[in-house]
């Protein structure tokens, strides 16, 4: 897990080729022209898409996790409570393979708050519940960035 200001996310690079494409992305004119359509930067291998949405109570949310994306959550309005846990101290409770898509129930290890200006970098041993209201609902929006890392 990376957890830092966007201004902060060169200082990242050199974990990943595709992580260190999205990081140099990472900018006020880029995250302002993502759209709610997937923008490719390396066709299925680093693309992004804006969200909005409204937050929920803790109880609405779950965990989803990952094995071949890293995902990179950007606020760009609003703020939302984000826990961390790692898979196998969760229960699984729903897969869709061809997706890379996992999702779990339990109790988060790591709790933070992530608002305009944070990013998130979520790796497949980081399972990420999101959506969850920091003191009632709001709408936020924040850009997605999905990284393969992993082949396979």
């Amino acid at each position: 897990m990376i957890y830092a200001k966007n201004s902060d996310a060169l200082s990242y690079r050199g974990i990943h080729p595709n992580l260190d494409l999205a990081l140099e992305h990472i900018t006020e004119d880029f995250l302002a022209a993502v759209g709610e359509t997937r923008t490719e930067l390396k066709g299925s291998d680093v693309y992004a898409a804006r969200f909005t949405y409204e937050t929920v109570p803790p109880e609405e949310s779950f965990f989803e996790a990952h094995k071949k994306y890293l995902d990179i959550h950007i606020m760009l309005s609003g703020s939302e409570q984000v826990e961390i846990a790692p898979p196998e101290k969760l229960t699984e409770f729903d897969r869709t393979e061809a997706s890379d898509f996992y999702a779990y129930r339990g109790e988060g290890d790591y709790k933070l708050t992530l608002s305009p200006g944070d990013f998130l970098a979520v790796f497949p041993n980081d399972a990420h519940r999101i959506k969850m209201q920091t003191d009632g609902p709001r709408t936020v929006t924040k850009a997605v960035f999905k990284v393969r890392i992993h082949e396979g």
